[in-house]
This record gives C-alpha cells, sequence and structure tokens, in this order.
C-alpha cells in the first residue's frame, strides 16, 4: 500500500490550510497513495491565532472535519489531520481525525500528551485527551495515530501497537531549537525500531518547528524524507515488511510484561 505524508505551513485560515491539503492530496492520489498524512494543527496554527483561538474552535471543528471528507471523497485517498475541537471547560481538545477514501469518518484522537516542556505549557490552553488510544483500518493496514509530543513516551506507541497497528501516524509540530532535530529523528527510529512497525510522521515546516517529515521502515530505515520545505512524500508500506522483521527481530514475541491498558490522563 502506498502512503504519502503532506509537509506544510499551517496559516491561521482553515479555508486556506484546506486548500493546501487538497492540493497535496491531489498529488498523492496522482502518485498511487491510498492514504495521506498531514500535521499536527492542519486546521490552523494556534500562535498565529491570538484571542479568537476559542471562539474559532468552537465554529470550526465540525466543519473542518466536514471538509476533510469531501476532499478525500474528492481525491479518493484517506486522510488523518489534526485540528481542535470544543470541550465542556473551555479548553479545546487537540484532536487528529482519519476519514477514509469515500469521506467517512472512522476515528478521532485526543492528544494525550500536552507539551508542557521546554519552557511551553500546551496544558494552559488546550484540555488533555480522556478517549485512549485509537486505532482505524486503511486499506490493507491498521493505522495507529498519536501526536507530536507523545512521541516521547514509548508506552503510548506501545500501547497503540498492542491495540493492532501495523503504521504509527505521527502529525506533529515539533517545535526548533537545540538538539530538536536529533530528538525528532532518533525518537521516530526508536519508536519504529522498538515496535517494529512503520512510522509516518508528518511534521509542520513553519518557522518555528523543523520539517524533516519520514517514513521509516519497522526496522528504523529511512525509506522517505523531508528537508525543511512544503512537499509530498510518499512510500510503499506492506504488512509483509513487518512479518519479515518480526521473524528476524521478535521483541514483541520476547518481551517479558505483556500488554497494558493505556489509562487516559487526568483532565488537569
Amino acid at each position: 500500500m502506498k502512503i504519502a505524508v503532506g509537509q506544510f505551513a499551517p496559516t491561521a485560515d482553515t479555508a486556506e490550510n484546506l486548500q493546501t491539503m487538497r492540493r497535496m492530496a491531489g498529488e498523492a492520489a496522482a502518485a498511487g497513495a491510498e492514504l495521506v498524512v498531514f500535521p499536527e494543527e492542519a486546521m490552523f496554527s494556534e500562535r498565529l491565532i491570538g484571542e479568537r483561538f476559542e471562539e474559532l474552535v468552537l465554529r470550526g471543528w465540525s466543519g473542518f472535519v466536514q471538509q476533510l471528507s469531501f476532499l478525500a471523497a474528492q481525491t479518493g485517498v484517506a486522510v488523518i489531520a489534526g485540528g481542535y475541537e470544543a470541550s465542556a471547560d473551555g479548553r479545546p481538545y487537540n484532536t487528529l481525525a482519519a476519514v477514509d477514501g469515500q469521506g467517512a469518518v472512522l476515528g478521532t484522537y485526543r492528544k494525550l500528551h500536552l507539551y508542557d516542556a521546554f519552557s511551553h505549557r500546551e496544558s494552559d490552553r488546550i484540555r488533555p485527551g480522556d478517549k485512549g488510544v485509537t486505532v482505524v483500518r486503511i486499506g490493507e493496514l491498521s493505522v495507529g495515530m498519536i501526536t507530536c509530543y507523545d512521541l516521547r513516551f514509548p508506552e503510548i506507541c506501545r500501547a497503540v501497537v498492542d491495540a493492532g497497528a501495523q503504521l504509527l501516524t505521527v502529525p506533529a509540530a515539533w517545535f526548533a531549537g537545540e538538539h530538536k532535530v536529533d530528538h525528532w529523528q532518533a525518537l521516530l527510529k526508536a519508536r519504529a525500531i522498538e515496535n517494529t512497525v512503520w512510522v509516518a510522521a508528518a511534521d509542520t515546516c513553519a518557522a518555528h518547528t523543523v520539517g524533516r517529515s519520514a517514513v521509516l521502515d519497522p526496522l528504523g530505515v529511512v525509506v522517505a524524507e523531508a528537508g525543511e520545505e512544503e512537499t509530498v512524500l510518499t512510500a510503499d508500506v506492506t504488512a509483509e515488511r513487518i512479518v519479515e522483521v518480526r521473524a528476524t527481530v521478535p521483541v514483541l514475541a520476547n518481551r517479558r510484561f505483556g500488554p497494558a491498558q493505556l489509562l487516559p490522563a487526568d483532565d488537569d
């Protein structure tokens, strides 16, 4: 199965971002891809919105998902993309939506680990997820979703794999800074290697993020990688490669700690 990763810099305008995604999904379709993964904040960049953030979230999320459905149905390509979903306490969820190639919503994932690190406090404005992990079926593969900072927590990635994921998708807005590119690349490799799964990471390429979206195989081999500019990557991802790697490196079969349920994070 061929997949694509769309790397771009979301603006404050959802319509403009959807236009970019529609064009990129068209490129993915032309290349034969069945799935395109877009970044976290594909709906709009929170840092560019300012004081209108909560207002735009309240009237924006359902329309954004509807437009993703239209986009997927028009191009025939399944889509995973991130945005902001209203919640009961005023702080929205940082949510991913997965839509199949006919436009049906397959599932959503609310970011569990909020970026309260490197002098940043995402939890001041965002509510942590409360629905656990999400795995959906797209084409021949079971596809799991995590978001950005989740990548630093191996237990959530293992929980997604225990739930059946063969492809781990990682929409992100990975902040730039000292050692941050090294962390991004090392963690993507680690999550692929330790779980023997495919990883498809879609980062934004804004001035404050690193770009360098990538697709890695179950041995951690980088099969496609972007630089810092807007681009669409494609790669062939197969279940057979997972079987081949696990026959050689059966880490999941050899582990001494069995599958454990990942509990949702506390609300505060």
